[in-house]
């Protein structure tokens, strides 16, 4: 296997910085014993206009029939002659990429002590891999580095010049040219060329997520071929591929958003109640059953679904969004009536949409039986409802038009400067007839006899604020998109401090200005913001 970097350069940026960067000094030739044989760093050209960077891994035949037994296609082959008739010895594949790897191991990572300042230089770099085996042809070839910044030349290999009409062979002479790191262009090369080749020589465990997550750092979670090339690098294993799939999606959503991926993971609401207890004056429930039964108390976050069920149920909504869904608690009440027919839950955390998928049973269909259907309400759940991971923060295409949409606890989650961004996406963009948000009202914090004095009710919240502050926030929002507004209390409303939560539900004002019709009944009725305060 053979391979080749190319850079020029000046008097002033000696192209044989090469030799800093990749740290193998342009006057030597060194060798390294790898498993499966011996790899040569050596330079044909050297000089301040151009120098040429060779890397030739000779591959012994015998050590990969006997370290790869039952260890991908090289070491498992397909018939009894495939060890004696094999190209793994000869093309480009993952064999070359875990030398590449090991012999250029400082370089992969962007380090260089004696110039510290090379390796974030980008270099014009010419590489040429002779003989690449491409599962897909030239057009793969192209659809998978030029996105990185390449111009890609893939010339077709002949199965036999002699005789052209046997066509071309799976395997393609690769040149790419462009402006780049030195590091970036080596990861490139490390995760694309097994990936092309669709084949390891060695099995593929769970680490190696870790390392196509390192190594596709910074370029594969916008990659269009994402899910192709995720899928090749794992060897095509479902369960390892959906793991990185979804720590990619994480990883955009966190650069997106200019946040660390283990905050937005972990940004899973907690209700009111669990955080800090029960409300002292949570009005009371009778147990029913057996003489002399007790009453308790009714949970806020119960008390919470309620009132967003009765809201939805009076704007006539039969399509919902659960904007920050969390772990699923409103979406299992929304599929316990039928009178909602699709239920979208949209969360920017997946482990928080995986625990709600759990819950309920969605990944979990019941057997069919004569006469008893014991999966059949699980189905009917999986036909209303999808779960979506996106950040609340972006407008997305996918959740327009729907009839109503609800943020639960989720606004005092996001950063106040973020807050116009959500507001967009919710009421400018996705734009439902209805919106119903809940929020804590922070006045009556003073009843927790668990919270102490200026502590939020849950560690993640950013803000929590009075019923003056939400309706002020509220009735501006409905004025720039043209909604009306009403403020319902949720719990127990106190003289003094009002309510434990409050709720703002909003409707979509006709187009003809403020009069909002009613579904329901086809009476149009004026409803301002102005008197839905009052």
């Amino acid at each position: 296997m053979f391979l080749t970097i190319t850079t020029t350069g000046t008097a002033q940026r000696p192209a044989t910085d090469l030799g800093f960067l990749l740290h193998k000094h342009p006057d030597k030739a060194q060798r390294f014993s790898t498993s499966y044989g011996t790899a040569h760093v050596l330079y044909p050209e050297a000089a301040a206009e151009r120098c040429t960077a060779a890397l030739l891994l000779e591959v012994d035949p015998v050590a990969l029939v006997r370290r790869g037994r039952g260890k991908g296609r090289g070491g498992a082959p397909d018939s009894a002659l495939a060890q004696y008739v094999n190209d793994r010895p000869y093309a480009a594949s993952s064999l070359l990429a875990v030398a590449l790897s090991a012999v250029f191991s400082s370089a992969l990572r962007g380090q260089c002590k004696a110039r510290p300042e090379l390796p974030e230089r980008a270099l014009p770099l010419r590489i040429e891999v002779p003989a690449l085996p491409a599962r897909g042809g030239a057009a793969l070839v192209e659809r998978l580095f030029a996105p990185l910044g390449w111009a890609v030349t893939a010339e077709p290999v002949a199965l036999d010049e002699e005789f052209p009409r046997w066509g071309d062979s799976r395997y393609v002479r690769l040149v790419l040219e462009g402006e780049l790191r030195l590091a970036d262009a080596l990861r490139h090369l490390y995760v694309l060329l097994p990936v092309l080749d669709d084949a390891k020589h060695y099995w593929v465990a769970p680490d190696e997520v870790d390392k196509l997550l390192r190594s596709g750092e910074g370029w594969l979670e916008r990659h269009p071929e994402q899910r192709l090339i995720t899928n090749r690098y794992l060897a095509r294993r479902w369960s390892l591929t959906r793991s990185a799939l979804e720590r990619l999606e994480l990883a955009r959503l966190a650069e997106a958003d200019d946040t660390e991926a283990e905050e937005i993971d972990n940004a899973v609401d907690s209700a009111v109640d669990s955080a800090v207890g029960e409300p002292a004056a949570e009005p009371l429930e009778e147990d029913d059953g057996e003489e002399g039964s007790e009453l308790r108390p009714v949970p806020l976050a119960v008390r919470r679904r309620e009132a967003i069920l009765d809201a939805l149920r009076g704007a006539g909504a039969a399509r919902v969004l659960d904007l920050g869904c969390g772990q699923g608690q409103l979406l299992g009440a929304l599929l316990k009536e039928a009178r909602f027919t699709e239920i979208v839950g949209v969360d920017v955390s997946m482990r928080a949409l995986n625990e709600a998928a759990r819950r309920l049973r969605l990944d979990r269909p019941g057997p069919d039986r004569p006469g008893l259907d014991t999966g059949s309400a699980e189905r009917q759940s999986s036909a209303r409802l999808k779960l979506t991971q996106g950040a609340l923060t972006y407008t997305d295409s996918r959740l327009a038009g729907y009839d109503a949409a609800v943020l639960s606890e989720v606004i005092e989650h996001v950063d106040p400067p973020r807050l116009p961004a959500l507001e967009h996406a919710v009421f400018g963009a996705a734009r439902p007839k209805a919106v119903v948000v809940t929020t804590p009202n922070v006045e009556y914090n003073v009843r927790w006899e668990t919270l102490p004095a200026g502590r939020m009710r849950h560690g993640d919240h950013r803000f929590e604020w009075t019923r003056e502050e939400f309706r002020a926030w509220a009735e501006q929002v409905a004025e720039r998109h043209g909604y009306a507004v009403e403020f319902r209390p949720v719990g127990p409303e106190d003289p003094e401090v009002g309510p434990p939560t409050q709720l703002a539900l909003f409707h979509l004002a006709a187009e003809s200005g403020d009069d909002a019709t009613d579904s329901r009944s086809g009476d149009t009725t004026a409803i301002t913001t102005k008197e839905a305060a009052a």
